[in-house]
């Protein structure tokens, strides 16, 4: 945003400088980024007429002028500019200017010809090229040839002029005008504003009613639609004042209907639109949503498809614009438009918001309507329009306005004490001066009888809505200066990590210790990973929040599964020739307990890893060993020794993206504290893995809930081991934690441990058949034992195994 002291001063007196002003506004949360002096280096510039020109006697591009500047004598002027003629009014740099552009001016010959200035162009003036023409941008400037000769060119060009360019944060849209800073500028230099009369003279007899229908089918998106009619429209330019308003406000003045427009939206911050009457198909508007694949011609001549989500405004076949940012082309007002339809409207400022990043299309009046218009004024905002065209000749105004307000906007009022605000902001500022400065700003305050007070808000005061939003507003013009600086005071508390980061930590620095890397990655994902994943249509994980505005195409969905970021990262390795993967990562899921949300998802913490590859790094004293199975359940193996988790079972089960049969479940009871296993050969195809992978995922709350922060020793045996063999024949599909579990309940209390060490199928062994081996050791710490002590124990045990499983021993 950015406006000219000269426009203010149309609507106020202040005798602060633009460097004090801008310091006014800034200390009063009205920040000002720059002020720009517009004039700054055209001191010696000024307005000279070509009373003649001929060819330089020695060069084929160069021109000899004689100017007249207002001076008694003529002034000579070597250029080597093409576009000037005899007659032209030019700005001339006299002797000892300097331009902003940091050129000197000084006597001098050029080719042995003597000149005493310098023909300027636009570009040397460091002019705003944004809102010049092409032909005003290449060569000299050329100035309109009623311009007064020998004045200064910086006012003739308007730029005896400051400009404040402002900072405005989102919540102050009712500063994004003229008429904001203005009400802002009255309360802090004490001064009137002169409010110009707003008032349209329906001087023709149609009734706009009768000639436009306007409607709303958004409701939610659009609280309500204005729109007067114009007739007898003459197409030209505006006044010369108009245009270097506009200008100065870094917009391009284009004619007198899109620059009164233009004007308006800066002056009251309502954004507007024309449209050329003859071209509304059904002579009706309706603000409605995008039909899906429907086409959006918009002013830039740009074509986009909507999808559905945008709010247009539409005549009864297409639409004719992109509510809030941009008009469509078929109904662009031309130098043909004879009868002009104007409207004002309040729009739904997230929605624009989202569909300007969506169609990358900004413009100055989305960007009003994303931080919030004040719906009130959109009648008035028109009034103004048809009263600047009609003091410049331009038209005729028809009777009445078409206004469909569906849901008036509800008067906004906040309660407080000045206790409140003074405890709030540390100060003891009076009551009396609180409502003084409340009531400057346009707040009503009603007192109610028990030391507190009952505030309207205008309604251009969006951004106030809680007794906070009072105390900023006492605070930033009683001025944060005034407010005496302390130090807060509280009780200083240690931060520490919680036990679940510190579990965390742990997790980390045993994964990284033995060998894997930590990986990081977004918390979002898509349909198609959870369809490469084979997901199934009913699974809990494609109960996944969707995204209001992704960032990326990709990023659709808040993430409910690890395994899936895991499984792309190491996909992203992969396509770049680092095939040896060890990977893992701890992070978030989340699970929500509703769609669509109505309260926070629970944040469940897993560990999740990806291994593929070799086994050992390349070198000639190691071997082209691959990583299998027992590598990736050995990782869990030891992951679960570090943390103390012991008395867990394996067995073969299914798990998410993991091959049916080659998945192991590490379980405690009924929770399953693990699962690793082989990467299921249609996941692995449906994401390019063309390698046997290894994957594992754990949740970090149960593996919190099994762990043990008590580790128990014993001594040191004085007492020797005794180890006994057991090879039995069993059929395939008994497991060997089975057995197992089988000689733990029996082995009797001199036995430590059972080791399976061998496992054989093969032509020796019938077929259904397997041959399984355990080593097992019994040992005491008070004696040496005997064999006929572990005998007992051991025929115990073999008894039981060939009665529980029908198992034979193997000779």
């Amino acid at each position: 945003m950015q406006v000219s002291i000269k426009w203010l001063h149309d609507y106020i007196d202040f005798n602060e400088t633009s460097d004090e002003l801008a310091d006014k506004l800034t200390m009063a949360g009205i920040p000002v980024e720059n002020v720009v002096h517009a004039g700054e280096g055209l001191e010696k510039v000024v307005t000279g007429k070509v009373e003649s020109i001929e060819r330089h006697p020695d060069s084929d591009h160069m021109f000899i002028t004689q100017m007249n500047v207002g001076q008694p004598e003529l002034v000579q002027v070597v250029t080597g500019a093409q576009n000037v003629k005899q007659g032209d009014i030019v700005p001339v740099a006299m002797i000892g200017a300097k331009l902003p552009n940091g050129l000197k001016i000084s006597k001098g010959k050029l080719r042995g010809v003597p000149s005493n200035g310098m023909l300027c162009s636009a570009d040397e003036l460091k002019m705003d090229l944004t809102t010049l023409t092409d032909e005003q941008k290449d060569g000299i400037y050329i100035l309109p040839a009623d311009t007064e000769i020998g004045i200064p060119a910086k006012d003739a060009l308007g730029l005896d002029d400051d400009i404040l360019e402002f900072e405005l944060t989102a919540n102050r849209g009712d500063c994004f005008s003229v008429f904001g800073l203005v009400r802002e500028i009255a309360v802090l230099t004490g001064n009137t504003p002169k409010w110009p009369e707003i008032k349209a003279n329906e001087d023709d007899e149609a009734s706009t009613a009768d000639m436009i229908k306007i409607g709303i089918e958004a409701n939610d998106l659009c609280s309500r639609f204005s729109a007067r009619v114009l007739k007898n429209v003459k197409i030209m330019e505006s006044p010369e004042w108009m245009q270097v308003r506009l200008e100065n406000a870094g917009i391009r003045a284009i004619n007198n209907i899109v620059d009164v427009t233009n004007f308006v939206m800066v002056e009251l911050g309502q954004p507007m639109h024309a449209y050329d009457y003859d071209q509304i198909a059904g002579k009706s508007l309706t603000a409605r949503r995008a039909v899906a694949g429907e086409n959006l011609h918009t002013l830039d001549d740009s074509s986009r498809i909507a999808k559905g989500e945008e709010l247009v405004i539409a005549d009864s076949e297409k639409p004719a614009g992109l509510a809030g940012i941009m008009g469509g082309l078929e109904s662009e007002v031309t130098e043909n438009t004879t009868t002009v339809v104007l409207e004002a409207a309040a729009f739904n400022g997230a929605s624009i918001r989202r569909t300007a990043r969506s169609c990358g299309l900004r413009s100055e009046a989305s960007g009003r309507f994303e931080r919030g218009v004040d719906e009130t004024q959109t009648m008035r905002a028109l009034d103004r329009a048809a009263q600047l065209l009609q003091d410049m000749g331009a038209c005729t105004v028809t009777k009445g306005i078409v206004d469909v307000y569906p849901v008036e906007k509800e008067p906004v009022s906040v309660d407080f004490t000045p206790e409140q605000i003074n405890k709030r902001l540390g100060t003891d500022i009076p009551a009396e001066m609180m409502v003084k400065i409340l009531e400057s700003l346009d707040f009503k305050c009603e007192a109610d009888g028990k030391g507190g007070y009952h505030v309207s808000v205008p309604s251009w005061r969006n951004d106030v809505t809680f007794m906070e939003d009072l105390s900023e507003e006492v605070a930033r013009i009683y001025g944060f200066d005034n407010i005496q600086s302390t130090t807060p005071e509280g009780t200083m508390v240690q931060g520490v990590q919680s036990p679940l980061q510190d579990f965390i930590d742990h997790i980390k620095i045993t994964l990284t210790h033995i060998g894997l890397s930590e990986e990081l990655s977004f918390s979002f994902s898509n349909f198609d990973v959870l369809d490469k994943m084979l997901i199934p249509a009913d699974s809990p994980l494609r109960n996944a929040i969707p995204l209001m505005n992704p960032f990326v195409e990709e990023a659709q969905l808040v993430r409910t599964s690890l395994l899936a970021s895991v499984i792309e990262n190491a996909v992203r390795n992969l396509s770049r020739k680092n095939e040896d993967i060890r990977l893992y990562d701890v992070a978030p899921v989340f699970y929500p307990k509703s769609l669509p949300l109505t309260e926070l998802p629970d944040e469940v913490v897993k560990v999740a890893g990806f291994m593929c590859g070799r086994r050992n790094p390349v070198g000639w004293n190691t071997g082209d060993d691959m990583i299998d199975f027992y590598d990736a359940k050995g990782v869990v193996e030891e992951l679960l020794a570090r943390r103390n988790i012991t008395r867990y079972t394996v067995e073969a089960g299914e798990y998410t993206a993991m091959h049916p049969g080659k998945t192991a479940l590490f379980k405690k009871g009924k929770d399953i504290i693990a699962a690793v296993g082989e990467l299921h050969p249609q996941v692995a195809e449906n994401f390019g893995i063309t390698k046997k992978a290894y994957i594992f995922e754990m949740d970090v709350a149960t593996l919190m809930k099994y762990s043990s922060a008590k580790f128990n020793f014993d001594v040191l045996p004085k007492y020797p081991a005794v180890f006994r063999d057991l090879a039995i024949l069993v059929d395939k599909d008994v497991n060997a934690s089975d057995i197992e579990k089988t000689i733990i309940g029996n082995g009797g209390k001199y036995f430590k441990r059972a080791v399976l060490f061998d496992l054989y199928t093969g032509k020796q062994i019938d077929a259904g058949k397997k041959s399984v081996a355990f080593t097992m050791l019994f040992q005491s710490n008070d004696k040496t034992l005997t064999d006929e002590e572990v005998d007992e124990s051991f025929n115990k045990i073999v008894a039981a195994v060939e009665k529980k499983f029908d198992a034979e021993l193997r000779k």
